[in-house]
């Protein structure tokens, strides 16, 4: 066996090995350079290495399509006023706005292009209702009113921000049509689309040129769940946003038993015109897409450890949400890097209740992924598996450690 190595063993003793995986052909100035270099012109190697063989270094990784995960996805913390409130500082004009009171127990509030001024809670079943954020804005958003939920008087508020395509455009690629926002680089669209009465499956076009590995959906005009689909899970199962349930078949399934495809994704149960309504329903999907260096829908399994799994994603991560998808009980959570600046990442709020935010031990952010600090059964039962969404400060080309 070959190792890129240099030993200075002897018959006994103590033995030091030092390697070299481009770095240093005199393995420490204990032997005489070699100065050859990989096929991109890159290393110090002490012999030719074989043709497609890379030096070890972040060098030699693959360019991202996306360099700055900000120019996509931004944080901001902004205090609420109770009245106007123009928020900056997201970098760009957001398409989509999920924002949370971190100190008052007021329902997480979604806002996007395509709804407008309305708002949805994350939290509940509710349909849409008139919020308090009347703008996009070039560089963030504008509040208007609002002396609860996401401009209460005083509260420090977190809102998470994405850029999709801005005014929506017909889609045509499935049975039923829809109305699409997407951002096809970032891989993330915003989708909207009514079924008639009764109408029990079809299928809707989201605008990505890619599979989703993450649909989150919910009726506009109706008080029904949110709900949650991934292609990393078998496609007769639901999960659930607002609650604490593991993904499940609901029998009726809204996804109409169908993962999703490059095109169009399916919908069926409460996603379509289930017969339990009675009259014509509206839908908002958000679909989000793995891009390399920027996105990544992946899972990991738990080991019940503070010395918790660590999960790859290519990046050094601005934003994560996971939930346990093997049982139910247990809240989503969600982290990033606006309020915890340092590891360990402490702060995490919960989506599917109203309650301010918590902290304890819970994650690091790394340059090529996140490490999971703690045993709680929210985040690292063992033996459980868990569905994550991530996106990108920095892909790992480019990313330090915190």
């Amino acid at each position: 066996t070959f190792a890129p190595a240099y030993s200075d063993a002897g018959t006994s003793g103590d033995t030091s090995v030092v390697f070299n995986f481009g770095q240093d052909s005199t393995f420490s100035g204990a032997t005489t350079a070699g100065g050859n270099q990989d096929d991109n012109g890159i290393g110090d190697f002490a012999y030719a290495p074989p043709a497609g063989f890379l030096a070890l270094c972040t060098a030699n990784l693959p360019t991202p399509s996306i360099v700055d995960g900000s120019e996509h996805f931004n944080t901001v913390l902004y205090t609420g006023n109770s009245g106007t409130n123009a928020i900056t500082g997201v970098g760009f004009q957001p398409d989509f706005v999920w924002a949370k009171s971190r100190t008052t127990a007021f329902p997480p509030e979604l806002y996007d292009v395509i709804r407008g001024q309305n708002r949805m809670y994350s939290s509940a079943t509710d349909a849409d209702a008139i919020g308090s954020i009347t703008s996009f804005d070039s560089d963030g958003f504008t509040h208007t009113s609002g002396s609860i939920g996401t401009n209460a008087s005083g509260d420090s508020i977190v809102a998470w921000n994405w850029k999709a395509g801005g005014t929506a455009v017909s889609n045509t690629a499935g049975s039923i049509t829809s109305q699409v926002s997407a951002n096809v680089d970032a891989g993330f669209s915003i989708v909207s689309f009514t079924c008639g009465s009764g109408v029990t499956s079809g299928t809707v076009g989201h605008g990505l040129g890619v599979q989703p590995q993450l649909i989150i959906g919910k009726t506009r005009n109706h008080a029904v769940n949110w709900y949650v689909q991934t292609p990393l899970l078998a496609a007769n199962l639901s999960g659930i946003l607002d609650t604490t349930s593991a993904w499940y078949d609901p029998g009726y399934n809204h996804w109409n038993d169908t993962h999703p495809t490059n095109t169009v994704f399916s919908v069926g149960g409460y996603m379509a015109g289930h017969a339990d309504l009675t009259s014509p329903s509206t839908k908002i999907c958000y679909c989000f897409a793995n891009v390399d260096g920027y996105s990544k829908v992946g899972s990991y399994t738990g080991n019940g450890s503070t010395d918790g799994p660590m999960v790859f994603t290519g990046f050094r991560p601005a934003f994560v949400l996971l939930k346990k998808s093997s049982a139910s009980g247990d809240n989503w959570s969600m982290y990033d890097n606006k309020r915890d600046v340092d590891n360990v990442v402490r702060e995490y709020l919960i989506p599917n209740t109203n309650g301010a935010a918590a902290s304890t031990d819970t994650v690091d952010f790394l340059s090529n992924g996140f490490k999971v600090r703690n045993s709680g059964a929210y985040i690292n039962t063992s033996g459980a598996t868990y569905i994550y969404l991530a996106f990108a400060e920095t892909p790992f080309k480019y990313a330090n450690a915190r």
